[in-house]
């Protein structure tokens, strides 16, 4: 399956290294679209070396493209994960907001949404969130929902990226692109 992988600004983004290895191990291949935000939590030069595809940053990132990238990627994905989700890109999501590669992709697509949250506890409590991932629910987009941990204020609480195993089970698991 080809999945693209969509990072957002958390501070959870340094785990998706890790999820793309996962993924990459079940015979997936994974193709990288980081946010703005998601550079300052893990490198560009780190998820290509883990997925082995180039990472696509903006819409100006890869130098010769004569096509649309978000139209090419929506084309060629058959699944779109996002993980981590911010509380921003699912707010993006779920409204149809198309402002950076990431939600421009997802809103050209037919493709299978998977969304992993990661955020403050509040955050992800807060009305507007919960109504944003229950609209997304709605239009079929699979929750792999956060657990209870360590949380970057210190705080324990509801709102940690949930693990590999979760994440990778929703998506082998979700439904398939028509």
């Amino acid at each position: 399956m080809n999945i693209l992988l969509g990072v957002s600004g958390s501070i959870a983004a340094y785990k998706a290294c890790d999820l793309i290895t996962e993924l990459r191990e079940k015979g997936h291949s994974v193709q990288v679209v980081m946010t703005k935000d998601a550079h300052h939590f893990v490198t560009p030069l780190a998820l290509q070396s883990f997925s082995g595809t180039e990472v696509v940053q903006d819409f100006f990132s890869l130098e010769g493209r004569v096509k649309p990238v978000h139209i090419e990627l929506a084309k060629k994905a058959d699944l779109i994960l996002v993980a981590p989700a911010s509380a921003d890109s699912i707010a993006k999501l779920a409204h149809g907001l198309a402002d950076d590669v990431l939600s421009c992709t997802a809103l050209a697509s037919t493709a299978p949404l998977v969304i992993a949250p990661a955020m403050n506890e509040k955050m992800w409590f807060h009305a507007a969130t919960q109504a944003n991932i229950e609209t997304l629910k709605k239009r079929g987009a699979v929750i792999v929902a956060p657990v209870e941990g360590h949380l970057v204020c210190m705080d324990k609480g509801m709102g940690h990226l949930a693990g590999d195993e979760a994440i990778v089970k929703a998506v082998e698991t979700a439904p398939r692109k028509k």
